[in-house]
């Protein structure tokens, strides 16, 4: 709306202010928006096999496989999570214009889960070397892909709730 100095009128300040917010609502809805349903299961399965593979590149002894092949497993499922991670960052940007996002959720939930799942995760490979107990394993792998189906269930919960508002 050009004006040219002169102050716009309350209608027009009233147009302007309208479509502002539909823009705001239109991009809060957008940034809530789920990740691509095969990005979902892409991070569920990794999380879920990331305690075992690295449990088994700790194990002291070769426990079902031998370290090194441990290894390759681990740094195999970890290559190829960044690479789709990668594809599903910019095939998102470009068909929504908005980046991948956890930032949109809650933080008293995003927060302790930044800390926690890694320290899960990783704890989990260490207890399991200092007992030989695979169910340290086992658990950890549940409670990441746990993790994984809750934060994709308040992406969506979050994204029906801004498009129910914009």
């Amino acid at each position: 709306m050009e004006t040219r100095g002169v102050p716009p009128t309350p209608e027009q300040a009233r147009s302007a202010l309208a479509d502002t917010e539909r823009v705001r609502a239109s991009a809060t809805a957008l940034s809530a928006t789920p990740w691509p349903n095969w990005f979902f299961v892409t991070l569920t399965l990794y999380l879920a096999a990331l305690p075992i593979a690295y449990g088994g590149s700790l194990a002291e002894t070769g426990w079902l496989l031998p370290r090194l092949a441990w290894m390759g497993v681990l740094l195999a499922i970890t290559a190829a999570f960044v690479a789709l991670f990668a594809v599903a960052a910019r095939s998102w940007r470009e068909r929504t214009g908005v980046a991948l996002r956890t930032d949109v959720l809650p933080k008293r939930v995003t927060r302790p889960l930044t800390v926690g799942l890694p320290v899960l995760l990783m704890g989990a490979a260490f207890a399991f070397r200092a007992t030989g107990w695979a169910v340290w394993l086992v658990a950890a792998s549940l409670i990441g892909a746990a993790a994984s189906v809750g934060f994709h269930l308040a992406f969506v919960r979050l994204h029906r709730k801004a498009r129910e508002t914009a």
